[in-house]
């Protein structure tokens, strides 16, 4: 990453202070009359507007109706959860293990029915055998300096999956080719790898999707993402767990996912391709 977690909150802070500002002056209103409609002291605009000072939902509704522009309110207090949670330190959430990081989140897998996930270097942990997840997690117990809990963690990674087998929630997953040859561990570890996507390939509510290294296509993922329904969207980076809420920027990676799945292969063809990387290994 360019810029540490706190920068990065701390921008997103003060783009959403110029959102407010850009609605104030849309509204046709100065700093102190906007203090003056909400009853506010005039260095609380100025602070707000700043990055200096965040916004409540209150304080929001209370500048939203001032401005005549009620119907941003939703959307604004997206942008603040964003603020509030976009970045999730992973040093700061593996000091116990990488066992508490694989079961940050488990209520929104719980609540989740409609899963899109795309991967561009690696198998999802969803789809993953205990071997692999174990060379995987392996590097990251060395990289972050926490606890070493692999057993544990592949065991947290092992029993999340069992949201797999519930019908009501369904999974669109779309991998690059080389998230299928990058390998970890034994050739016999990425076969079972391999193997296990064959096997979750036939399940009736999963949609898998392969795009070929040589294929033409419009655009490529810049990282890996996990859209879930249409209320969050997740990534990760070296250091930190990234959430996006706010909805018209979800609403970007929606279609960034419809984009990237429009060259992969599916049924047969996805099959036949996994099988002769498979064979590759031999």
């Amino acid at each position: 990453m360019s810029t540490s977690p706190s920068d990065a909150a701390r921008k997103a802070q003060q783009a959403l202070g110029l959102r407010l500002r850009e609605l104030r002056k849309d509204a046709g209103l100065s700093g102190r009359e906007l203090a003056a409609a909400t009853g506010w002291h005039f260095t609380r605009v100025s602070k707000i507007e700043n990055g200096v000072q965040g916004p409540t939902d209150s304080d929001l509704r209370t500048w939203c109706t001032a401005c005549a522009a009620e119907d941003q309110v939703p959307d604004l207090i997206a942008q603040v959860r964003a603020v509030e949670s976009m970045y999730m330190e992973f040093k700061r959430r593996t000091r116990a293990g990488m066992k508490q990081l694989l079961q940050a989140g488990g209520d929104v897998f719980e609540r989740t029915e409609r899963f899109r996930i795309y991967e561009d270097n690696v198998v999802p942990g969803l789809f993953q055998t205990a071997e692999y997840a174990t060379e995987l997690l392996s590097f990251w117990v060395d990289f972050l300096e926490t606890r070493n809990d692999i057993e544990a963690a592949v065991a947290a990674r092992m029993e999340r999956q069992a949201i797999l087998y519930r019908a009501a929630k369904t999974f669109s997953v779309v991998l690059e080719e080389a998230a299928i040859r990058t390998q970890f561990g034994t050739p016999d570890t990425m076969a079972g790898q391999l193997d296990r996507l064959l096997s979750v390939m036939t399940l009736p509510n999963i949609s898998f999707g392969v795009v070929p290294l040589m294929v033409q296509r419009r655009t490529v993922g810049s990282t890996g993402f996990w859209i879930f329904d249409d209320t969050l969207v997740s990534l990760e980076t070296p250091t930190a767990s990234i959430d996006v809420s706010q909805p018209q920027e979800i609403g970007l990676y929606e279609r960034m996912f419809d984009q990237l799945r429009q060259p992969a292969l599916y049924g047969r063809d996805a099959r036949a391709l996994i099988i002769r990387i498979q064979g590759e290994l031999a």
